[in-house]
């Protein structure tokens, strides 16, 4: 069990951000207004944005150490990230799509484990198809199963499930639950929901403004917080 660890310090214009995260195997929720640096924290989590100053660790793994110099790849990072957009290849079957991460094993490998991945996701009878047949529900399972293939040791989802109506949120809340407590890994998640962030988080971290204004299990945080959907 390794936790993720993180202090990110980052001015763009009129916004900073400064926080510190401590995320150990679990799913942590981000929640926050609009533009208050939530996305950017799992940018920089993933090595897409650099921040002024920081440093991000999984256990003893650096990956980003400013003071240091080290920047590890985003490709070496053994991270997983589902965006909004979920960004699948629409031109690729569903099992190809969750293969393209696993090009270091021989093909019959990445098959079978693409079609592994694909049933614990519910979704075995789309391996053949392209993403343009996929409902918004497939789509994230696809998205998902995609995503674990890699093995991570780090799984960040930015809002994946906020297009799909509530069923299929209560849904794809209950399998993501169940693997991320299968594969035992740090998992942070932004969301605006009120609601998702209870019924899915080991922790919730409320951010404004760029700074982290409350930590803690999620009836802690939320206690005065009115449910939205």
């Amino acid at each position: 069990m390794t936790d993720l660890n993180a202090t990110i310090r980052l001015a763009r214009g009129g916004f900073a951000l400064d926080v510190e995260l401590r995320c150990p195997p679990g799913i942590t929720c981000i929640m926050g207004p609009s533009g208050s640096g939530k996305s950017t924290i799992l940018a920089v989590l993933a090595g897409l944005a650099m921040p002024d100053a920081g440093r991000i660790a999984l256990g003893a793994e650096v990956w980003l150490d400013r003071a240091t110099g080290i920047d590890v790849p985003t490709h070496l990072r053994r991270l997983a990230y589902v965006f909004q957009g979920l960004a699948l290849f629409p031109h690729m079957s569903a099992r190809r799509n969750v293969e393209y991460g696993m090009s270091e094993l021989p093909r019959d490998e990445r098959h079978a484990k693409a079609d592994q991945l694909l049933d614990k996701l519910g979704v075995r009878h789309l391996a053949d198809r392209k993403p343009r047949t996929f409902s918004g529900g497939e789509a994230q399972r696809v998205a998902l199963a995609r995503a674990l293939a890699r093995s991570p040791k780090l799984v960040l989802l930015d809002e994946p499930f906020s297009a799909l109506d509530r069923d299929l949120r209560k849904q794809l809340i209950t399998i993501v639950k169940g693997l991320v407590a299968e594969i035992g890994v740090p998992l942070v998640h932004v969301t605006h929901s009120v609601a998702e962030a209870r019924a899915l988080a080991d922790q919730v971290m409320r951010i404004e403004k760029g700074r982290i204004v409350a930590t803690g299990a999620p009836g802690d945080v939320l206690a005065n917080v009115v449910t939205e959907e």
